[in-house]
């Protein structure tokens, strides 16, 4: 089981100057990493640049075998890219996809996104039968 927050994925690229308010608003949450695809019943590995660190390991160790998931997950044949065009959709499912922005030029071109998130059908520990507490 890891440990996610946005303050972890921020940190990494240089943010760190959250208040104690922003901190408090932003909470770690213990995440499964891996986990059976409740619509498939695959084994999948989430992964992302929240992950901060393994419960039950040392902070080395932790971020070592996080980075070693990372480094396999991240395979070229693992990898789906999108060049996008005018009108085009792309969904994909975060119980089971790492996804990442790329630079956009903005001054250049215009640009509308929508999200849309879809609760799952339980959090991802009691789906596994873990307890949350670590």
């Amino acid at each position: 089981m890891a440990e996610h927050s946005i303050t972890v994925s921020r940190t990494k690229i240089g943010y760190d100057k959250f208040t104690a308010e922003e901190l408090a608003g932003l909470p770690r949450a213990p995440q499964v990493v891996v986990r059976t695809h409740p619509g498939s019943g695959r084994r999948t590995l989430y992964l992302a640049s929240h992950a901060g660190r393994i419960f039950g390991m040392d902070a080395a160790e932790g971020k070592a075998l996080l980075a070693e998931l990372i480094e396999h997950a991240t395979q070229r044949q693992f990898v789906c890219s999108h060049r996008w065009r005018q009108h085009d959709l792309v969904m994909w499912d975060n119980r089971c996809t790492m996804h990442r922005g790329r630079p956009f030029d903005d001054l250049r071109y215009a640009r509308d996104m929508r999200r849309t998130t879809v609760e799952d059908i339980a959090p991802t520990c009691e789906q596994e039968g873990i307890p949350a507490e670590a």
